[in-house]
């Protein structure tokens, strides 16, 4: 009889049992939330080729200085920063603009490094006038953005790549200077889950309004190929 009465039991302990799991399984994921400001990565490309205003202009540049710089400011320890420059498909050619740096609260702050790129980027025309950054004969965007996926992984944080940049490519794998020329979209996803591709000054070199709403749609329709979240275009702001 006491062995009968330990089996009809044992459901009940089981359910209490399985009440308190759930219970505790449901305080412990109540309790955890992800970080409000998790690291990030965030990419930025001057483009260096004549076709881009932002070598010749002091206001615009100073513009989209003060554009980038805040996105960097508030970015929490261990995010990445890297900044390179773009145009000709000659790693040499930019070296001069090259930074990859982590963000870290004694060595290398957010605030300090927003006030380096700004500086770099504003001060961009006159290091041209001064011949310390040399103009560029062609503009390598797709190569570029290539390239720069093999050193993101948007799996172990979101990665944001900005391009102060026309928008104009204009290399092997494009003329779109031309009209009728189109962006091929890329042949896998290399940016899958990245967060945002964001051009800053399309269509400002060719002073169209038709020409930067055909940029937009291009390179809209490559982003998305290429697996970014969204896209981005300002031609002004």
């Amino acid at each position: 009889m006491a062995i009968f009465r330990t089996l009809l039991l044992l459901p009940a302990f089981a359910f209490v049992g399985g009440i308190a799991l759930l219970a505790w399984n449901g305080s412990a994921s109540a309790s955890y939330a992800p970080p409000a400001n998790p690291p990030q990565t965030i990419v930025i490309g001057i483009d260096l080729s004549s076709s881009n205003p932002l070598i010749r202009d002091d206001g615009f540049a100073g513009r989209v200085a003060a554009r980038i710089a805040p996105m960097i400011t508030n970015l929490p320890p261990r995010s990445r920063v890297l900044l390179r420059s773009f145009g000709a498909y000659n790693a040499a050619a930019n070296n001069k603009l090259s930074l990859d740096i982590v963000i870290a609260p004694k060595t290398a702050r957010a605030e300090d490094i927003a006030r380096l790129v700004g500086g770099v980027i504003g001060g961009l025309p006159k290091m041209v006038r001064d011949g310390r950054v040399q103009v560029q004969n062609s503009t390598n965007i797709v190569p570029f953005l290539m390239n720069i996926s093999r050193s993101v992984d948007c799996r172990a944080m979101p990665v944001h790549v900005i391009l102060a940049s026309d928008g104009v490519e204009d290399s092997q794998v494009a003329r779109l200077s031309r009209r009728t020329a189109t962006l091929p979209a890329p042949l896998s996803a290399p940016f899958p889950g990245c967060e945002e591709l964001m051009i800053l000054g399309i269509g400002r070199g060719l002073n169209s309004p038709g020409d930067t709403e055909r940029l937009f749609g291009e390179w809209q329709f490559w982003s998305q190929s290429a697996g970014f979240r969204r896209f981005v275009g300002l031609n002004d702001w």
